[in-house]
């Protein structure tokens, strides 16, 4: 790990997200269901919340920023002063462009206010109760929703995916907002952020103890992307980490850069993607999968006992639509077997026919990606575009030779004043949120 100076240094943590008291914190409610094959499905009462990096951080009493890009030493001059003088505010749901509706819950990548529209983008969380994540637990398990992609084009990304968060948000005496709030997010990036584990993580001199409020630092956890998708492409990845829970990281640890195969998680997960495999007439509009209505989607995770004890061995994918069950397309390319699933034997060979670093099988392919879903994961609903790439790892070509071609959109699909202009509509609705024994989400005939 590297620290960048000789002096030795430690971690610690201070508080600045104790609750705002502004705008009160209501979670818009979003009924999802649990079933048995024997019962059948029961409502549950759940709901959504924000994530913390989307709300106002600002002094205790007053208006004014604790963080503009950096922290402010007028109110974060050290580490207990920080903690003394910052509070995480309450937001206005609808005025993010997120709205629902009994089960169903639409995500608007824009927002416009007094005739001025803006990049909203936003990402919330499935709560069980007021302070904790909804866990999900899905060996031996499936969990099923319906998507209407229609107004997410070429370039945006409408995304349902699970991350090994702690159910309170990591709340406690350094963080008293908690997953109320919307805090503790990671994911298989390492996303850089103030905020790890849900405290502000600062390097602090042993010699001087004078802290560095503006140190930035990786969270990192398991992923589980369900559904990365559009109307023109879509893909399901497990990307498993060498660590549990939320980890900070530093250093090449993080995997920016040159060190991406270098550190704790993988970054590029085994991926399985209609269009990439050699079915580019399986999704999209008027497809076997038409994109331009609503459709079921089901991922079931089978282990090797078919218990919930068991190790992850298959991660399977079917649609329903119109009443029609829909199996996942066939694998069409040479070198990778004719199957419709996702296995350590499909992803080891995968990374060999579309040449890469094989990061799966290193970080512990099935059996990681399956340790996580037994410990339990949070669901995450968001929708994004991607100002860097363009979202062409998902929907479009990048590079050359095998499994470059990902999906049909162009180059410049993904350029984000094009989308502005062009899209300012775009949104993605999720509904009805399932999770139980295999075979219980759906009718199979």
């Amino acid at each position: 790990m590297k620290f960048g100076l000789a002096t030795s240094l430690l971690i610690t943590s201070t508080l600045a997200q104790q609750p705002g008291a502004y705008t009160p914190e209501v979670h818009p409610k979003l009924t999802s269901q649990e079933c048995t094959r024997a019962g059948g499905c029961v409502n549950v009462d759940t709901s959504v919340v924000l994530d913390a990096n989307y709300r106002w951080l600002h002094n205790v009493g007053g208006y004014s920023p604790c963080n503009s890009g950096t922290f402010d030493t007028t109110y974060c001059p050290d580490v207990e002063s920080c903690a003394k003088n910052c509070a995480l505010e309450g937001v206005d749901y609808a005025s993010y462009g997120i709205r629902t509706n009994g089960s169903s819950l639409t995500l608007n990548l824009f927002k416009t206010e007094g005739n001025v529209t803006s990049m909203s983008s936003p990402r919330v969380y499935l709560m069980s109760n007021e302070t904790t994540y909804d866990m999900f637990k899905l060996l031996n398990q499936e969990i099923s929703f319906d998507v209407d992609v229609s107004k997410v084009a070429c370039g945006i990304n409408g995304a349902l995916y699970l991350s090994e968060m702690s159910a309170d948000g990591n709340a406690g005496a350094l963080n008293p907002a908690g997953a109320k709030y919307g805090t503790g997010y990671c994911d298989a990036q390492c996303p850089n952020q103030k905020f790890v584990n849900g405290v502000v993580y600062i390097y602090m001199l042993l010699t001087t103890f004078k802290a560095n409020l503006n140190s930035t630092y990786g969270a990192c956890c398991n992923e589980m992307d369900l559904w990365e998708a559009n109307n023109a492409a879509t893909a399901y990845t497990p990307h498993p980490c060498n660590i549990t829970s939320s980890y900070a990281c530093t250093g090449a640890l993080c995997g920016g850069g040159n060190n991406r195969y270098a550190g704790v998680c993988d970054q590029d997960g085994c991926d399985f993607n209609s269009y990439r495999n050699g079915a580019p007439d399986f999704y999209g509009p008027g497809k076997t999968v038409d994109t331009t209505k609503k459709f079921s989607v089901i991922t079931q995770f089978l282990t090797n006992d078919n218990t919930a004890t068991g190790t992850l061995k298959e991660i399977r994918r079917i649609y329903v639509q119109g009443g029609k069950v829909i199996r996942n397309s066939a694998v069409k390319v040479d070198g990778l077997k004719a199957g419709n699933s996702m296995d350590d034997e499909y992803c080891t060979a995968q990374k060999k026919v579309f040449p890469t670093t094989d990061a799966f099988k290193s970080q512990g392919g099935m059996k990681t990606m399956g340790e996580a879903l037994g410990r339990g994961m949070v669901l995450v609903f968001s929708i994004w575009d991607d100002a860097s790439g363009g979202m062409l790892w998902l929907d479009g070509t990048t590079g050359t030779g095998p499994g470059s071609v990902r999906g049909p959109c162009s180059a410049t699909s993904g350029n984000s004043t094009d989308i502005a202009k062009n899209y300012p509509d775009a949104a993605v609705t999720f509904e009805n949120i399932k999770k139980g024994e295999i075979g219980s989400t759906f009718a199979s005939s």
